[in-house]
């Protein structure tokens, strides 16, 4: 045994740890550490990029797991979602490709932060979460539905639910946020009542989350 393991560490299970996957683990904790500390990439990332779209005028509003934190459930993310108008992606990507932003995939919307190394997705206003065919629920124009802080935008939360909803119905690779909004109406306590304030489209399936949301593990 090594005088590093702890006494009878090895009649620990049947197998070690790889050292490439302990530093993962290692890594990912620290990442986390960083991330509800304020200091992780991807926050500094979405700083970055939304000082930038507030100095420029364009409106814009945060999703993803970022905006989770602010609407009551804390979980860490590597990358940035956002939603913009076409027209200014366009104009956005004109301005600041090669200049701290790249294209992951040519003429999208998947951009990377250079200076990070973070995934940014900006999702274009009118198009289908999910699958991305068409159905009751779209990206909205955050020119019109977005909500300001002191320094950041969101989309209300009724908006933000519906589009997370309809992205986990329509795309089995999004399972995660129909996961996200039971999450969230756990930790926030949100109310069965704002199923009235949904969309039809998905509003049995947030009644649905928010019943299996109030069961309690037996351990």
């Amino acid at each position: 045994m090594s005088a590093t393991e702890p006494p009878g560490a090895e009649n620990w299970g049947a197998g070690r740890v790889t050292p490439e996957a302990e530093a993962r683990f290692v890594e990912g904790v620290a990442y986390c550490e960083r991330f509800f500390m304020g200091q992780a990439e991807a926050q500094k990332a979405l700083y970055k990029l939304t000082a930038i779209l507030e100095s420029e005028g364009i409106p814009y509003a945060i999703i993803g797991a970022l905006a989770l934190n602010e609407y009551g459930h804390r979980r860490a993310t590597v990358d940035v979602d956002i939603i913009l108008r076409e027209v200014d992606l366009v104009g956005f990507k004109a301005r600041h490709l090669g200049r701290g932003y790249l294209e992951r995939v040519p003429g999208t919307g998947k951009l990377l932060d250079t200076e990070h190394d973070v995934r940014v997705d900006v999702l274009s206003a009118g198009w289908f979460p999910g699958d991305g065919k068409p159905k009751p629920i779209a990206f909205p124009d955050p020119a019109t539905t977005a909500i300001r802080g002191s320094g950041f935008a969101l989309l209300p939360l009724p908006r933000f639910l519906e589009l997370k909803l309809a992205s986990g119905m329509t795309a089995a690779h999004r399972l995660h946020d129909l996961a996200d909004v039971l999450d969230l109406v756990r930790s926030a306590k949100l109310p069965l009542g704002l199923a009235d304030e949904l969309h039809p489209w998905v509003r049995d399936k947030f009644t649905e989350l928010w019943n299996a949301a109030q069961g309690e593990d037996p351990y």
